[in-house]
């Protein structure tokens, strides 16, 4: 063997030795320590003498108490209150074993000592122990400061406001004062808490509460505000930030844990406000321990499972732990995306992909043949307003054929519970998207009348969905960061908006615990004005709207209305599945008219161009009564459709596309 081998092997072995070596270092250091303890105990404390069998036993009894409680494994240079407390338990029981050195005259006689010797001994050892970790730690601690100190000098450090002095704000604390990196100098803490008041928590002083924000920020000059109040309400969020933003204070926060799914750690991750935080009602908590329950041992198939909503059902169900997941969707990268983040996050949940477009009836068939899924929810669906007024046929044969496939397979194969998600604009529909998606919750009624006694079919309505893909928040993010404008379509328009975890956990609590035939929607508030959202989002990205950004009304896009509603007339009530959710009964189209408009339909897809859109049109109009197209969508024509990839798009007079408001300056104050 050569020379140089020889060299790395020792180092292989070395390394491997290493901790083993470490630990008995460790352990004959608290030995030492030990042995002082009983010295000064036994010798000057007590002036008795020191006898080396005597000091031999105690320091041998303090290693065995050390080893049981594991008091060396800890980094000492990381030391935590964790570990000094199992110092402390270690203490104590030498303590304890002290009191009873009497009762066991083996032991005593080796001692040779008063038990109060022993006592004294376990005093000074545990003040010893507990001095040489808090001391490495310190010295540790006083090291990396010195280090940051000289990488960092130089670049001025952000005076920064903690909001929030409970255990996320001094964690928050913690990394900011270790990592001067990031480039954060922490001035104070605000609680609303009057205990915490003046006190000092790591060496910060609660500087006051919240009503203070103006005085705080002027009189300590901060520039930036951290909100450690991961458990907040909206509304309180909402409030802080509009103080902090008249102080013309950049904010940041930390993620709620209730945010994060499964086994994931929560940690103080400083980030951008994120809109979702700063919905105008509560977000809405649903039964988690029922839901875990009622999935056991369940066979779920979720449809469209590569896109936003359809994946983050997956996500959800994985981590209440179903038996099988079945995840469908005819697009590959985006079922390799939701494979990647189930294997990373969701290890244990069995899971498989089904690669399969639910317009092809006969695979989607075979597919329910095969896996025989117990739950079914429904997500696939083309959803872009605009490009469905241009494609209505997409439309059809996706949203509405589509629909049926998956209804019927469902059926046919023993599927106890199927949802299938709606949308708002269902509701008295102006577009192609709303009127398909309501005679899909239509075609879901007339399976749910020929389902097996004890299945249950029903639909689930929603509102916009904030951060899933083509959404309004995405868009104006994208804008900001390329510096605006932010556009939006109508100065009045307004949308009900909700989260991507309530959206999931609705429709789950909907699937395990709804009536069959039914139409559940979320009472999601008030709706939004989207000229709000663009206003908050500009500043809570630190931008104040008309001075460093612009925000420009651009007409409405084919096919959207201006409000959207949850109900038509007459159709609300109360269900009993969750206080939050309503039921909708919507007028049902005859069975008979039903089948007989989707027979129409497959006839009039085989038309050529030119007559098939019109006709789908009129069909859209004869199965949805309340259907009114657009004069900016496909209506605009009357009854006739021409192709718009290829016609120019002529606006009537009384709507002008190119027509920009801008929003008049602020001036600096």
């Amino acid at each position: 063997m050569e020379r140089s081998e020889k060299y790395d092997t020792f180092l292989q072995g070395f390394g491997s030795a290493l901790p083993l070596l470490r630990a008995m270092a460790k352990l004959a250091m608290d030995g030492v320590l030990a042995g002082t303890a009983w010295a000064i105990a036994s010798g000057l404390w007590f002036q008795n003498e020191l006898r080396p069998t005597n000091l031999a036993v105690w320091v041998v009894l303090c290693c065995l108490v050390n080893t049981l409680f594991r008091i060396g494994s800890p980094l000492y240079r990381l030391t935590t209150i964790p570990d000094v407390t199992q110092v402390g338990y270690a203490i104590m029981t030498l303590m304890g074993l002290s009191f009873v050195l009497k009762y066991i005259p083996t032991l005593n006689a080796l001692l040779g000592q008063d038990h109060s010797v022993a006592f004294g001994a376990s005093l000074l050892t545990g003040m010893f122990w507990v001095t040489l970790r808090i001391g490495r730690r310190v010295l540790f601690e006083s090291r990396a400061r010195r280090l940051i100190k000289d990488t960092t000098a130089g670049r001025p450090l952000h005076r920064t406001l903690l909001v929030g002095a409970g255990r996320a704000g001094v964690l928050v604390a913690q990394e900011l004062m270790n990592h001067k990196e990031l480039g954060y100098r922490v001035l104070g803490f605000l609680d609303d808490d009057p205990e915490k008041l003046g006190s000092r928590i790591n060496g910060i002083r609660v500087l006051g509460g919240t009503p203070d924000i103006p005085r705080v920020t002027a009189e300590f000059g901060i520039t930036h505000a951290v909100l450690a109040l991961p458990a907040a309400p909206g509304r309180k969020i909402r409030e802080l930030i509009d103080e902090f933003q008249r102080q013309w204070v950049v904010v940041k926060t930390v993620p709620g844990i209730f945010n994060l799914l499964g086994e994931r750690t929560w940690k103080p991750d400083i980030q951008e406000i994120s809109i979702e935080d700063l919905l105008r009602r509560e977000p809405v908590q649903l039964d988690h321990t029922a839901l875990r329950e009622a999935l056991a041992g369940k066979k779920v198939l979720i449809t469209g499972a590569g896109g936003s909503i359809g994946g983050e059902l997956a996500r959800q169900v994985a981590a209440l732990k179903c038996g099988h997941l079945m995840l469908l969707g005819r697009g590959e990268n985006s079922l390799w995306h939701i494979q990647r983040d189930m294997q990373a996050h969701f290890p244990e949940q069995p899971f498989s992909l089904e690669l399969m477009d639910i317009r092809n009836r006969d695979g989607l068939r075979d597919i329910f043949e095969r896996n025989r899924p117990d739950i079914v929810i429904h997500a696939a669906a083309h959803k872009h307003v605009p490009f469905l007024e241009t494609h209505p046929v997409e439309g059809v044969e996706n949203n509405i054929f589509g629909t049926l496939n998956v209804m019927e397979a469902a059926r046919d194969f023993g599927a106890r519970k199927v949802v299938n998600i709606s949308t708002d604009k269902a509701v008295n529909p102006t577009n192609v998207l709303g009127a398909t998606k309501r005679i899909a919750e239509c075609i879901v009624l007339h399976v749910a009348s020929g389902a097996q006694s004890g299945a249950g079919f029903m639909s689930v309505r929603f509102g916009n969905v904030l951060g899933s893909r083509g959404s309004v928040v995405p868009i104006f993010r994208e804008q900001i960061e390329h510096g605006g404008p932010l556009t939006v379509t109508h100065e009045a328009m307004t949308r009900f908006f909700m989260t991507i975890p309530e959206a999931s956990q609705l429709v789950l609590q909907a699937a395990l615990f709804g009536e069959s035939g039914k139409v559940y929607v979320l009472n999601m508030g008030e709706p939004v004005r989207i000229m709000d959202l663009a206003t908050d989002m500009a500043r809570l990205s630190g931008l104040t709207p008309g001075r460093d950004i612009q925000i420009d009304v651009v007409g409405l896009r084919p096919g959207e209305k201006i409000h959207e509603e949850l109900f038509m007339d007459e159709e609300r009530s109360q269900t009993h599945v969750h206080p939050k959710l309503m039921e909708a009964k919507p007028h049902p189209i005859g069975d008979s008219k039903l089948l007989e408009g989707l027979s129409h339909f497959r006839q009039a897809i085989k038309l050529p161009h030119e007559a098939r859109q019109p006709r789908i049109v009129e069909l859209l109009k004869e199965l949805v009564p309340t259907y009114k197209p657009s004069l900016t969508g496909v209506g605009r024509y009357g009854g006739h459709v021409r192709d718009r990839r290829t016609t120019p798009l002529e606006v009537p007079p009384d709507i002008d596309r190119r027509a920009r408001h801008r929003i008049e300056p602020v001036p600096k104050p």
